[in-house]
């Protein structure tokens, strides 16, 4: 059993920028805990000027009804689709329509003032065409223009992404035209389409997931209220739980089924390290899973735990997990049977237990 220690390293300037950084270090956990992972996305800002030409992908290569989603009003979503199972804010500018059956597929479309700026989505039967969940990088590769450089330009500023050789294997980025971008995510262990996000540019700069270079300035971040932050982390735990049994459905596992118990456990884990600035599987006090469950009365047979920091959101936090692989051991063990997750700022636990 090894255990994934990430260090969090959390540098203020007039603006932050992502940057992903693991270390790792041997050690021990307790029989009953079988999966302790760590996975952690720290932040820092490249702040230069540099103007580079751009390439895009050719408009009718993109066949799937789902690129077209982009630009439309959310009452068009309710025609064809019905009413979202959910509408959850995000810290962002929009709000998440979300569309899952729970098992087979998961789309969520980022609306706001009454237009679809966002799109994301894993799972099987995607109007994605000419791609498809599962074709491999090459595949993918050939249709879209991955490049270690994209740019973005808005009135009279200009923006440069600069992606890692790592960010081009596991989610490069590609741009369709001046105002759209798709992000694509891979499984490192197979080397195929986990997921895709579809976005605007403004979007894009909202995330800012890249190292980025720019000329002009940086839009200010939305400051959500403490009322308002409540209602986000809520939508993010479910959006984590139904993108882990979507990912189990596609590697032919079995399904999660909710524990609130364990998601108290989880957010008070989660709320702890966001508040006394610390990214462990053991608090302060050095009590860990074990501990937290038995202060809570949760009785189980194994259990095991993901922790994330400061990624987007709760499905670039999934991904991130996905390929990383004590954490995706615990996402696609089947002995598991329940799940809890908390979601504190960004910051994201996932509890996971095997019951009778």
């Amino acid at each position: 059993m090894r255990t994934l220690v990430h260090v969090l390293v959390v540098v203020f300037l007039l603006t932050v920028v992502a940057i992903l950084g693991f270390m790792k270090e041997a050690g021990s956990a307790e029989k009953a805990i079988d999966h302790i992972a760590l996975v952690f996305q720290d932040k820092s800002l490249d702040l230069k000027q540099k103007k580079l030409p751009e390439k895009r992908i050719a408009d009718q290569k993109l066949e799937g009804d789902l690129f077209d989603w982009i630009g439309k009003k959310p009452e068009e979503l309710v025609e064809k689709y019905g009413e979202p199972i959910r509408i959850d804010p995000s810290a962002y500018t929009y709000d998440w329509w979300v569309y899952t059956n729970e098992e087979t597929h998961f789309i969520q479309f980022g609306v706001a003032e009454g237009e679809i700026i966002t799109i994301y989505a894993t799972g099987l039967d995607l109007e994605i065409a000419p791609f498809s969940i599962g074709d491999s990088y090459d595949l993918v590769d050939k249709e879209l223009p991955f490049e270690q450089e994209v740019t973005y330009t808005s009135g009279p500023s200009s923006y440069t992404f600069q992606l890692t050789d790592e960010d081009l294997q596991h989610r490069p980025l590609a741009k369709v035209t001046s105002d759209l971008f798709i992000q694509t995510y891979f499984d490192s262990f197979t080397e195929q389409l986990s997921s895709i996000r579809i976005m605007k540019g403004d979007v894009l700069l909202q995330h800012h997931p890249y190292a980025m270079e720019y000329r002009g300035e940086i839009p200010s971040s939305p400051n959500p209220s403490e009322e308002k932050w409540a209602d986000i982390e809520h939508g993010m735990e479910q959006q984590v739980f139904e993108i882990s049994n979507v990912i189990r459905n596609y590697f032919n596992k079995s399904q999660l089924k909710w524990d609130d118990k364990v998601r108290e456990v989880a957010y008070s884990h989660s709320r702890d390290m966001a508040e006394n600035n610390y990214f462990s599987h053991y608090g302060l006090s050095g009590d860990g899973l074990k501990e937290r469950l038995a202060e809570n009365e949760v009785y189980y047979f194994a259990a095991g735990e993901n922790i994330a920091a400061q990624y987007v959101d709760a499905p670039a936090a999934v991904q991130g997990w996905l390929n990383s692989e004590g954490h995706r051991e615990a996402l696609l063990n089947n002995k598991y049977t329940h799940l809890g997750v908390g979601v504190y700022r960004l910051y994201y636990t996932q509890n996971f237990l095997t019951k009778p």
